[in-house]
């Protein structure tokens, strides 16, 4: 049969069909189609052996066709005229601050084509309180937050300075910040997002947060959403896609991703040369989302619903992002050649549109209708998470400034001009003399645009973003948990791991706290001796337990239970830092005063998730965070990877953490009943980091005096002073961690074999000394003629005679935070390197600080002050079995 005749009869065959499916879905509907196609291919699979290819996405057209959408419950006049005052006030607020500061910064594109996403959004649906007492909690775009700002300012809650102060926070009167931060603002942002990717992750663990404490019976199970609105080039961070299998796992339907796909980042495209919603679709539906494509305004229904042979959908669907960029940037004419003009039918579909027209074809995303339509069905759909993917325009409504273009991100400026565009098309009543100064502009209050935007807010009640602290302060706990270790464990050796979960399991048992009581771990709950925990309180699964365990006869089993208290999260430190922040963060978010204990390989803490650690402490995260198996030699045998000498170190800049290396119990135990006083009785905005060990060793009864108390709260207080009161040779050993049984080692070879009188001091928080030090110097400087405040370092060993020597399991830089405020020089000792695999002893004489080491250099310090001569040095040396020669484990 000749080719034409063949390719004719399969056009008219494939039209037979089409019209066959026309009249099943006119007939039947949509189910009844779906379910007639899926018998047809497993037909032709059983009978003909066809396989039909893969496709992980569907074509690239909306998700829900122009006849299923909703009618609009608004007015989309008002809420354009809305929207362009959002608009205008967001692209003033970054142009007049780099008009009055040069290079001050500020992102004007994000917003710009997103506001359709958001207007939407804020007129109806974002619910601030719903029927049933909850609300939505949204993590907003961090480069959109002018917008955010903008929307504020016309409802009345930022006044117009604040808005002159746009990243300028130190003027008078108090300014907006680049971006969201709770920390700077804490009425008005909730969710730091802009370091981006953990905007995304966080949501994901939030909304699963949120199942937890319905299915614990803590919160009233609700119709509460969380609503990330991110960027597609955000979408490349791993915390973007890393935890969205457990969105789906879980059936997280309250959970909805809005994802603004303006196709480029900060320097081109996002995927120039490929579909990045379509990529996005293949990798949300594998994991089984729910995903909505938003790409085509109404503008398109009328050319979708003629494409009779599906010629458009498949133009559509050939041609890259970086293209479509293109297209937006260049004239109706370019378009109509270059995308309709590779088929004469595609010319034909638009020949009675002008080129005019073509130009002004409306995307998906910058369409109000199109956004509702998926906005609903996203907060209707059940059974798991939602994403809409939507196509807009970066720099919407830029024009010649830049709109679509590379350069826009970066966009910051607009000469008169482009001013003058903007305005005139977005139509603000503001006359060409003023243009110049970008100024603000907001109608009256009794307005219709005002009244319109209030009475929505109303509706959905309230204002967003708005932070409250929703819960009340809790009752002090009972002394009687902690009484059981200031005793010590008379000679029986306890790793501080086992003392914190000791002191856990005793916290759950509270008749009061016990349920707010979160504990976290990533998947080591064996490794930390924490699965008698399983038993007691559970392993919390949405679904409860639907298998028998395979150590159901042991006594300890793993017991998941549907109100199980437990978060084992898998192998995910971030994930379970989101866990953390989301239970740390519920007094404000769920007015629940959750007390979350995240215990984890120390080394694995601030090294590998210290940027979920800042936004946690942005977010005024409250809770403590354990670094397990901590400091470089106590982990034995696992080597470089796994040991950790410098947690403590990166510690340091986080503002409001506590940080502390307990050595004893009894520190252990008044560490953390003062962090629950501190945060969840007295509300202070802080969190801890407490470093515990696996190593069994004695535990001392607690010193008396309330010195003690005091001075393990403040991070140093004496220990153990030495029996040799008349001795001339005098030495002052600090300790901490597991390192201070090496430093009471020390202290006993110096008193019997050097006459060496040394006191051991604890350090349990360099940090909160490096603080204190500090705060005094400053406070010095600034008042010249007052009595100086002293350190607290300094106060404690002011009348301590001898030399000072340090010896600590982190980086020297630890201990030497502190020396300047030691009367005389501090010789620190500390494990600068790179870890081995081996035994703790071998571990400790190669980093330097076991007891020998520290002999040695106490024995140093005293014959740097020609206390002693070096004959008695090199005679130690030898006798101690030092080898000099020895290389540097700093560099090796």
């Amino acid at each position: 049969m000749p080719e034409t005749q063949t390719n004719g009869l399969e056009v008219l065959e494939t039209r037979e069909w089409l019209d066959s499916l026309d009249y099943v879905l006119a007939q039947g509907g949509p189910e009844r189609a779906g379910r007639l196609l899926q018998q047809l291919s497993l037909h032709a699979k059983r009978a003909a052996g066809v396989n039909l290819p893969f496709t992980a996405t569907t074509p690239y057209q909306n998700t829900i066709p122009a006849v299923q959408q909703p009618p609009f419950p608004g007015s989309q006049e008002m809420e354009r005229r809305i929207k362009s005052l959002v608009r205008w006030n967001a692209l003033a607020m970054v142009v007049r601050a780099n008009k009055l500061q040069e290079g001050i910064g500020g992102h004007i594109s994000t917003f710009a084509s997103a506001a359709t996403l958001y207007e939407v959004a804020f007129n109806h649906f974002l619910r601030a309180q719903t029927e049933t007492g909850d609300r939505d909690l949204v993590y907003f775009q961090g480069h959109a937050a002018p917008g955010m700002y903008a929307r504020a300012y016309l409802e009345g809650r930022i006044p117009r300075q604040k808005l002159e102060n746009f990243r300028r926070e130190l003027k008078p009167g108090g300014g907006l910040s680049s971006y969201p931060h709770p920390w700077l603002m804490p009425d008005f942002w909730e969710f730091p997002t802009v370091s981006m990717g953990l905007g995304p992750i966080q949501a994901i663990y939030q909304a699963r947060f949120i199942r937890y404490l319905e299915n614990r019976g803590l919160k009233l199970s609700t119709d509460g959403k969380v609503w990330a609105f991110l960027g597609d080039g955000e979408m490349d961070e791993p915390e973007s896609l890393g935890s969205i299998t457990l969105a789906s796992r879980e059936r997280l339907d309250n959970l909805i991703f809005v994802v603004n796909c303006n196709l480029q980042r900060l320097d081109g495209p996002v995927r120039g040369n490929g579909k990045i919603i379509q990529e996005l679709e293949a990798i949300f539906r594998g994991a089984g989302w729910n995903v909505i494509k938003v790409i085509w305004g109404g503008d398109w229904d009328s050319l979708i619903r003629s494409d009779r042979d599906g010629l458009l959908v498949r133009r559509m669907g050939e041609i890259a992002d970086g293209q479509y960029q293109k297209y937006f940037v260049e004239s109706g004419a370019y378009f109509r050649q270059n995308f309709f003009g590779t088929d004469p039918r595609l010319l034909k579909m638009v020949e009675h549109l002008s080129d005019e027209q073509l130009a002004r074809m409306r995307l998906g995303g910058h369409d109000p209708i199109k956004v509702h339509a998926a906005y609903k069905a996203a907060v209707e759909h059940s059974g798991s998470p939602t994403i809409i993917l939507a196509k807009t325009i970066k720099g919407y409504g830029l024009g010649e400034a830049g709109e679509g273009k590379n350069i826009t991100h970066q966009q910051k400026k607009l000469n008169d001009d482009e001013l003058q565009m903007f305005r005139s098309r977005f139509g603000i009543p503001i006359p060409d003399a003023e243009l110049h100064d970008a100024p603000f502009y907001r109608p009256a209050d009794d307005s219709p645009e005002i009244t319109y935007m209030k009475e929505r807010r109303k509706q959905l009640g309230g204002y967003l973003p708005e932070r409250k602290v929703r819960a009340k302060p809790i009752s002090p706990v009972s002394e009687s948990h902690f009484e059981e270790f200031y005793k010590g464990t008379e000679g029986r050796d306890v790793a501080t791991t086992m003392v914190f979960v000791r002191l856990l399991g005793k916290l759950l048992r509270d008749p009061e706290i016990g349920k707010l009581i979160v504990p976290i771990i990533p998947d080591e709950a064996r490794t930390f001796g924490m699965e008698a925990l399983f038993r007691q309180v559970g392993i919390y699964s949405s679904v409860g337990q639907l298998y028998e365990p395979v150590d159901m006869d042991t006594l300890l089993y793993y017991k998941e239970a549907k109100n199980g208290q437990i978060l084992e999260e898998g192998i995910t430190e971030a994930g379970s830092m989101c866990s953390f922040i989301a239970a740390g963060t519920a007094y404000a978010n769920h007015g629940i005063n959750t007390i979350p204990f995240f215990i984890y390989y120390s080394m694995f803490g601030f090294q590998r998730i210290g940027d979920l650690i800042w936004a946690a402490a942005d977010m005024r995260t409250r809770g403590f965070l354990i670094g397990g198996t901590a400091g470089r030699t106590t982990l034995a045998g696992e080597g470089l990877q796994h040991q950790d000498g410098h947690s403590h170190v990166l510690a340091l800049p986080v503002p409001n953490l506590l940080a502390y290396d307990p050595a004893f119990a009894y520190e252990i135990a008044i560490i953390i009943q003062d962090g629950i006083k501190r945060m969840y009785v007295d509300q202070e905005s802080i969190f801890y980091y407490l470093t515990v060990t696996n190593e069994p060793l004695p535990m001392p009864e607690m010193p008396q005096g309330a010195e003690v108390r005091d001075g393990i709260l403040n991070g140093l207080y004496r220990f153990k002073a030495s029996d040799k009161k008349d001795s001339k040779l005098r030495a002052q050993l600090f300790g901490s961690g597991t390192i201070m049984f090496e430093v009471l080692k020390a202290q006993q070879i110096l008193e019997e074999k050097y006459g060496v009188a040394a006191d051991v001091w604890s350090v349990t928080s360099y940090k909160r000394l490096y603080r204190d030090g500090n705060d005094c110097e400053r406070w010095n400087m600034l008042h010249p003629g007052d009595t100086p405040r002293v350190p607290f370092v300094t106060q404690c060993l002011k009348d301590a005679p001898g030399v000072f020597v340090a010896a600590s399991d982190y980086m020297k830089v630890l201990p030497e935070s502190i020396a300047q405020w030691v009367p005389r020089p501090l010789v620190a000792l500390g494990t600068d390197g790179f870890g081995r695999s081996e035994g703790r002893a071998s571990l400790r004489d190669f980093f330097e600080v076991d007891a020998k080491h520290i002999v040695l250099a106490t024995l140093n310090a005293l014959a740097r002050d020609k206390q002693i001569g070096s004959e008695i040095l090199k005679k130690a040396i030898k006798d101690l079995g030092i080898n000099p020669e020895k290389p540097n484990p700093a560099n090796t």
